[in-house]
C-alpha cells in the first residue's frame, strides 16, 4: 500500500508541474506575441525640420500645427515630439584625386559636424575613390575620426554610388540608434561603381536615412553634361530622403554647412501615425507635410522624406 500511495503522490505532483507548466506558456506566448506586435507594428516615423522664409530652423510647433497627408488622404498622428536623440550618422567622403587639394579642408568640416553633433552619435566613415571603404566602423570617440581622417591620401577615380549603397547597407545592418543619417561630400560624377544610381535611389528610398548632400562642383557655366547629370541625381537623392543638399561656390563654405546641418539633425520633430491604407502591397506611398501658418507672421517649410514603400504580405 505505502508502494502504491508513494506512486499516487509521484504521479500528482507530476500532473502538478505538467499543469503549471502548460499554465506558464500561454503566458511566455502572450509575451512573445506583444513583442512581435511592438516590433512589426504598421508605425510609420518622420523626422522633420522646419524652416521659416529666411531659412531659419522653427523650434516652437504644437501637435495640431500640422498636418500629415499620405497619398493626399489625411492621416491621424499619434507620436509628436521634439528632442535631440542620439543618432547612427555615416560619413561618406570622396576620395578621389580631384579632392587631393580640397581634403585638409574637408576633413575639418567632418570632424566640426562630429564635434557639433550629439555626444552619444554613433558614427562611421566611408572614404571611396574607384572603390569604397569603411575606414572607421561606429564610434562615439571623436578621435577615432580624427586619426581616421588624418591618413587619407586622395587618389583615383570617383564611386560614389557604390560607397552611398555600402552605407546605407551599413547603417541597416549595423547601426544601433533608430534615426540615421548620412553626410555625403564629394566633387565629382560618378565614373567607377557598379550600383546605378536608380539602385542607389532605390534602396535610399526604403532606408529610414536621411542623406545630406555638400557637392564642391565647378560653377553652373563651366560644368560638362555629367557635372549636371551628376547635381540632378545628387539633389533627388537628398530630397526624396529628408534630408538637404548644398553646392557651395568656395570650399571655405564647407565648415559653415558642416556645423548647420549638425544643428539641424539635432533638432528635428519626430511624428510617427498608422496609415489608414493597410494594405500590404509593396506600393509607394506619397506623403506630405502641411503647417498651419494661422496666426504666424512668417510661411513655414516642412522637409522629410517623400515616402516609402508599404511592407509585402509575408515579407520583411
Amino acid at each position: 500500500m505505502r508502494r502504491l500511495s508513494s506512486f499516487k503522490t509521484t504521479l500528482l505532483l507530476v500532473l502538478v508541474a505538467c499543469s503549471a507548466l502548460s499554465a506558464q506558456e500561454p503566458l511566455k506566448k502572450q509575451k512573445d506575441s506583444g513583442y512581435t506586435l511592438n516590433v512589426d507594428v504598421n508605425l510609420v516615423v518622420l523626422h522633420i525640420s522646419v524652416f521659416d522664409d529666411k531659412e531659419n530652423l522653427v523650434l516652437n510647433l504644437k501637435k495640431n500645427d500640422f498636418s500629415l497627408l499620405e497619398d493626399k488622404i489625411p492621416q491621424e498622428i499619434g507620436l509628436f515630439k521634439l528632442e535631440d536623440v542620439p543618432v547612427s550618422i555615416g560619413l561618406v567622403i570622396d576620395n578621389s584625386g580631384s579632392m587631393r587639394t580640397k581634403r585638409e579642408r574637408v576633413n575639418k568640416a567632418a570632424l566640426t559636424f562630429a564635434k557639433t553633433s550629439n555626444p552619444e552619435d554613433e558614427i562611421f566613415l566611408v572614404n571611396f575613390n574607384d572603390q569604397a571603404f569603411v575606414d572607421q566602423d561606429f564610434t562615439k570617440n571623436r578621435q577615432d575620426l580624427t586619426e581616421a581622417l588624418s591618413t587619407i591620401d586622395a587618389r583615383g577615380g570617383t564611386a560614389l554610388h557604390d560607397a552611398v549603397y555600402l552605407s546605407l547597407e551599413h547603417l541597416k545592418k549595423e547601426g544601433k540608434e533608430d534615426k540615421k543619417a548620412l553626410l555625403l561630400i564629394t566633387d565629382g560624377e560618378d565614373r567607377d561603381s557598379r550600383y546605378k544610381f536608380e539602385s542607389v535611389l532605390e534602396v535610399a528610398r526604403e532606408s529610414p536615412a536621411s542623406i545630406y548632400v555638400v557637392g564642391l562642383f565647378d560653377k553652373e557655366d563651366d560644368q560638362t553634361r555629367a557635372q549636371k547629370r551628376a547635381i540632378k541625381n545628387l539633389k533627388e537623392l537628398a530630397m526624396d530622403t529628408g534630408g538637404k543638399h548644398y553646392f557651395p561656390e568656395s570650399i571655405d563654405e564647407v565648415e559653415a554647412i558642416c556645423n548647420e546641418i549638425a544643428h539641424e539633425i539635432r533638432n528635428q520633430y519626430t511624428l510617427g501615425y498608422r496609415p489608414s491604407n493597410v494594405r500590404k502591397d509593396g506600393t509607394w506611398r506619397n506623403i506630405s507635410i502641411r503647417i498651419d501658418d494661422a496666426g504666424k507672421s512668417k510661411k513655414l517649410i516642412a522637409r522629410t522624406k517623400r515616402g516609402y514603400y508599404a511592407p509585402i504580405e509575408g515579407g520583411s
